[in-house]
């Protein structure tokens, strides 16, 4: 192993630092109906419309009051009802109650809204059961305690889900300003290569790895567009990635190894590629490279990523590396991968070279017992080449490179899948 590679931190602070760069750029935007937002990153501020709440608001069935006069203990008459969806009343007369449902606007005058459950209640109105107190405001969310008419809400570069779409709603936005999907090649090489549809003959293999990539390029806000499988010759290499020039990113598959018919990096080369590394100390995925065409259609030229043609490397690669860059290239302003924590259930003992941070198919069962860690196992494997563990996997188990043997037990790291 070339001690020049860098680890898997080292190589992480690379691609994290130029993800950076990329986010601060500016990113083409378009317009999207509030219902297709889902999956986008929002490229303007979203701004209140209104007071949030825009009128003080019962938490509570219940009785609005004065805390004061409730906690007297004496009865209060009923001298109006509110349910939600009502026009605002009042003012709350001195010495009286009035009936309020859950989301109803609280009337002018009263300080706070007693739970029914908290109150006896007869023809004579309602009174506060004995031993128990009311505090000023308690039950009642204020007019504008949660955002001002105008506030920010959320800043530009926030992912779109369900969350962000219900405020949007709330706020009266029919339609958001997002920032354009990336438009990313997906180029794989190799002549044992064989479409999906086709009967491989002995020494081919269907090509897995297109597919594969445009699921994980789409999950990751991209536009994934697959390219013809480049054959391993300089011509058919260097047609497709003349074809790939007017993307925003570039991944190729395959062919980034030190074989006679991995032909990648010269083919980057003649185009003038910045290298920012060649490898990485990590397992599976160590031919990983990463670079930088100059002088194509994007700002800064075109990123690029030569990923391992195993699909469990490649998949690895893509999640810890390209997915970052993607969600730059996005608009997002959090562009890393996602790691947990989990609790290991049994011993692992992996007799691999030492130096290497691996990531081994694992699966983790998120339903934990109260007080407890998600538990993670590995999944049985038999290499980079298996798709079937791949497939019966949720996460992936990370073991550092200074790390042999894992007990069960111990707490240890996941990227999440």
């Amino acid at each position: 192993m070339s001690s020049s590679l860098p680890s898997y931190p080292e190589a992480a602070a690379i691609v994290a630092a130029y993800a950076q760069k990329l986010a601060q750029i500016e990113h083409p935007v378009e317009t999207v109906d509030l219902a297709e937002a889902a999956s986008r990153i929002l490229a303007e501020p979203l701004l209140a419309d209104d007071d949030q709440p825009p009128f003080a608001r019962s938490t509570r069935d219940g009785f609005a009051c004065r805390a004061a006069e409730v906690n007297a203990h004496g009865f209060l008459p009923l001298v109006g009802s509110t349910r939600a969806g009502d026009a605002p009343s009042g003012p709350l007369l001195p010495g009286t109650a009035w009936e309020i449902m859950t989301g109803a606007p609280v009337p002018t005058g009263a300080d706070a809204v007693v739970m029914i459950e908290h109150v006896e209640t007869s023809a004579a109105g309602i009174r506060l059961q004995p031993n128990r107190k009311l505090a000023r405001g308690e039950n009642i969310v204020p007019q504008g305690a949660q955002a001002g008419r105008g506030d920010e809400l959320l800043p530009a570069g926030t992912p779109i889900t369900y969350a962000q779409i219900a405020l949007a709603a709330a706020c009266g936005y029919t339609s958001l300003n997002v920032f354009a999907r990336p438009r990313v090649a997906i180029l794989t090489t190799g002549d044992e290569l064989v479409s999906v549809d086709t009967k491989p003959t002995p020494g081919q293999i269907r090509n897995s790895n297109a597919p594969m990539l445009a699921a994980l390029v789409a999950a990751a806000g991209g536009d994934p567009w697959v390219l013809p499988t480049a054959h391993d010759n300089l011509e058919s290499l260097d047609a497709a990635l003349a074809e790939a020039a007017a993307t925003d990113l570039l991944l190729l598959s395959g062919g980034v190894s030190a074989g006679k018919f991995d032909l990648v990096e010269p083919a980057m080369a003649r185009l003038g590629a910045r290298f920012h590394f060649t490898g990485v100390r990590m397992q599976p995925g160590k031919p990983l490279v990463f670079g930088r065409i100059p002088n194509r259609s994007r700002q800064g030229g075109q990123f690029f990523f030569g990923l391992p043609g195993n699909p469990v490397s490649t998949a690895v690669t893509f999640l810890l590396f390209g997915a970052p860059v993607l969600a730059a290239l996005a608009g997002s302003r959090n562009a890393v991968p996602r790691f947990a924590l989990a609790r290991l259930t049994a011993d692992t003992d992996r007799r691999a070279k030492p130096g290497l941070t691996r990531f081994l198919p694992a699966f983790c069962n998120f339903n934990p017992q109260p007080g407890h860690l998600p538990s993670v196992e590995l999944v049985p494997w038999q290499g980079s080449g298996d798709l079937a563990a791949q497939a019966r996997s949720n996460c992936l188990l990370v073991i550092g490179e200074d790390t042999s043997t894992l007990r069960a037990g111990e707490t240890v790291q996941i990227l999440l899948s």
